[in-house]
């Protein structure tokens, strides 16, 4: 017989001892998803982190250059207030119009800023969250459980006092 791997006749499934068990394979389909989502836990760390670092960088360098924009400013500021002085009025007077527009400038600045800050909403969901998280992480003695586990029996996932429970 070329064929032949098995000595059951074709058809006839064989129920042989060493054939694992529902419990079993459940219990290794469970081990492997948990293996699987630490892995993808893992990778996502990894390629957070290297996006993290590229970000600090690119923030860093948008920071410089905030930085010098505004010490740029400050010579803006006094060149516009010597034009004033060029065109007749006093130095002291120059320099005071230029201070005022920035005073003006600032309030302005100020205004649309807080007007922005009305509109932030309150994470409402959130809130109502974290009101049911010490009921969430109330501690119980070891081997008594508030919330019923399923159970796998004759092949079956089923959680007790439900019938409607499916998997």
């Amino acid at each position: 017989m070329a064929h032949s791997a098995s000595s059951s006749p074709a058809g006839v499934r064989s129920t042989r001892a060493d054939e694992p068990s529902v419990g079993s394979l459940v219990q290794s389909a469970m081990a492997d998803v948990s293996t699987l989502i630490r892995s993808e836990i893992e990778l996502a760390k990894a390629e957070i982190g290297t996006s993290a670092k590229k970000a600090g960088v690119g923030a860093g360098a948008l920071a410089a250059a905030g930085v010098l924009l505004a010490f740029s400013g400050v010579f803006l500021f006094i060149a516009i207030a010597e034009f004033l002085t060029w065109l007749g009025l006093q130095r002291w007077i120059s320099y005071l119009i230029v201070w005022f527009l920035l005073v003006l400038l600032a309030a302005v600045a100020a205004l649309v800023g807080r007007s922005a800050l009305k509109k932030i909403e309150k994470p409402e969901r959130t809130i109502e969250t974290l009101r049911d998280l010490p009921e969430v992480m109330h501690r119980e003695a070891p081997g008594q459980r508030r919330r019923e586990v399923p159970t796998v029996s004759n092949g079956r996932v089923q959680l007790a006092g439900r019938e409607d429970y499916t998997v």
